[in-house]
């Protein structure tokens, strides 16, 4: 299992670079608009985006999604996880209340790209879960650290949040970094034949709430 401090400081404030509005258009036709935002000093040096979604500062208590990137279910449609569900979900969700969508550049749970393909192979012809391929490549379960996000959140003035999550884990590390979770609000369940065990393995092993 993957640990974290019970208390992480955050290093210097991160500030907004620059804002951006940009018209978004999924495949099933929803269209929203989103003011994206991006950042100076995040603590990991990546390229995080904040998309402001609906009325964020009419919400009180925004809407935040942390959403890692995920080329293959994001762009590609993958199904063997629930990522690009979860993110159209979100857009929507977050969009009615007002809040912001974090996305964050931690393909494969922070192990990159090629590794996480590595340990789809494992999973598909080793019968390994997603979180025994990861460490039989010598990886940790799960690389993410949300310092960065923690530090946009703060730079967006959003002190408190309702975290659209199902992983415990997230509401965890923010709370150690100074985010005040107000309230964990589940996403849907996306069950597909393909993603079944990777959707077990989250409710089982990192305690996901999922009812499946």
């Amino acid at each position: 299992m993957t640990t974290h401090p019970e208390t992480a400081p955050l290093p210097a404030a991160a500030t907004v670079r620059s804002r951006v509005r940009i018209p978004l258009v999924f495949p099933d036709g929803y269209r929203v608009e989103a003011e994206v935002h991006t950042f100076h000093h995040l603590a990991d040096g990546a390229e995080h985006l904040a998309l402001a979604l609906g009325d964020p500062a009419a919400a009180g208590v925004p809407l935040v999604r942390l959403h890692s990137e995920c080329l293959t279910g994001d762009v590609f449609g993958s199904a063997r996880c629930d990522c690009g569900p979860q993110l159209r979900e979100s857009v929507r969700r977050i969009a009615e209340h007002g809040g912001y969508l974090l996305y964050l550049r931690q393909e494969g749970r922070g192990i990159g790209l090629y590794n996480k393909l590595d340990a789809y192979d494992l999973q598909i012809n080793g019968g390994l879960d997603t979180y025994r391929a990861n460490t039989a490549l010598g990886l940790p379960e799960d690389a993410r650290d949300y310092t960065a996000a923690a530090q946009m959140l703060a730079a967006l003035g959003a002190p408190a949040v309702r975290l659209l999550s199902n992983n415990p884990d997230k509401a965890a590390q923010l709370t150690a970094r100074g985010v005040t979770v107000a309230e964990r609000v589940p996403t849907g369940v996306h069950l597909t034949p393909a993603n079944h065990a990777y959707l077990r393995a989250k409710a089982d092993h990192t305690h996901h709430t999922l009812a499946l």
